[in-house]
């Protein structure tokens, strides 16, 4: 089975009282990878009774993980001696996830090159979970998102934690309370308004999550607010893997490539968690050397630079 999980959609909001830049967004290509391990099934935990489309979805999605585990898809083991890669190879792959668009917009096209984007203001997370979503669910992707929130802090040695006026939303909702949620998103985050999370609203079927990453000050390279969205009909593997790639495109990683590996920003499933290969691409991108709005050409003799160095220390 194939299926596309994600997308990254990119705003630049321009300094207050400018107007929106239209983003429209294109599906991505599929592929399909057989690798050599597969993650023991989870334990799932149900919804509250909710719509007839709502219980259909996560039935489907339910198949679909099923399916991807019986291929050995949706790893969790980072990757291993089945996937070596090489300095030049991280280079590569850093330069293809953060300095090309995944989707078109108006400001450049699909496949496009754009600058490098992220974070220089701490991010501060906060969680708004749809009413269909039971305890049960809530404490485990609570856990799950504060934890891996202090990973990418340690990782990047940026700033990420959940202490008051979030910046970056990560909504769990189903298909019933997703556009309320969204709503109560757009009225916590100052420089996101409800009508600019409207694609996220209308989600196909085989997009399990997405992220929006907006920039609203002065320089249009650097994100302000973020708001991620996790359908809550996903069975639990699924929401931990979308947890774990709309968090780290979220920061800056906003590309896929179908030579990543081993890696989630590879729209083949492969991996379900963040890889060791994923945690240096986070690392180059906050380091110090490289600046937001960077052009790939700029950037690559220091991107080779760092790729070597942490390539030759321990992973």
């Amino acid at each position: 089975m194939v299926v596309r999980r994600k997308f990254l959609r990119w705003c630049a909001l321009g300094i207050v009282g400018a107007a929106l830049a239209a983003c429209d967004l294109v599906p991505p290509p599929t592929t399909v990878a057989t690798p050599r391990t597969r993650p023991a099934r989870p334990v799932e935990t149900q919804l509250r009774p909710t719509s007839e489309e709502s219980a259909a979805l996560r039935s489907y999605l339910v198949q679909v993980q099923g399916a991807q585990l019986s291929q050995g898809l949706l790893r969790d083991d980072g990757g291993g001696q089945d996937t070596p890669f090489t300095a030049d190879m991280l280079a590569r792959n850093f330069e293809r996830i953060v300095f090309f668009n995944e989707y078109a917009s108006a400001l450049q096209g699909r496949g496009g090159e754009s600058p490098l984007r992220r974070w220089t203001s701490p991010v501060r997370l906060g969680l708004i979970f749809g009413p269909s979503v039971p305890p049960s669910q809530r404490a485990e992707d609570s856990a799950a998102i504060r934890g891996y929130a202090r990973r990418l802090a340690q990782i990047t040695g940026h700033p990420i934690n959940s202490f008051g006026n979030p910046n970056f939303i990560v909504i769990v909702a189903s298909e019933d309370d997703r556009d309320e949620a969204l709503n109560a998103a757009a009225d916590r985050v100052p420089g996101i308004t409800r009508n600019s999370l409207n694609a996220l609203r209308s989600l196909s079927r085989d997009t399990y999550c997405a992220v929006a990453a907006y920039a609203a000050g002065a320089n249009e390279n650097t994100y302000t607010a973020a708001v991620a969205v996790i359908r809550a009909e996903n069975p639990s593997l699924l929401r931990l893997s979308c947890i774990h790639e709309e968090l780290a495109q979220g920061l800056g990683l906003a590309n896929d490539s179908r030579d990543a590996r081993p890696s989630i920003f590879n729209d083949d499933d492969e991996f379900a968690l963040l890889t060791k290969h994923d945690e240096l691409l986070l690392k180059m991108l906050y380091d110090p050397r490289l600046k937001a709005g960077m052009t790939a050409s700029e950037a690559a003799p220091i991107t080779r630079i760092i790729a070597r160095e942490l390539k030759s220390g321990p992973l």
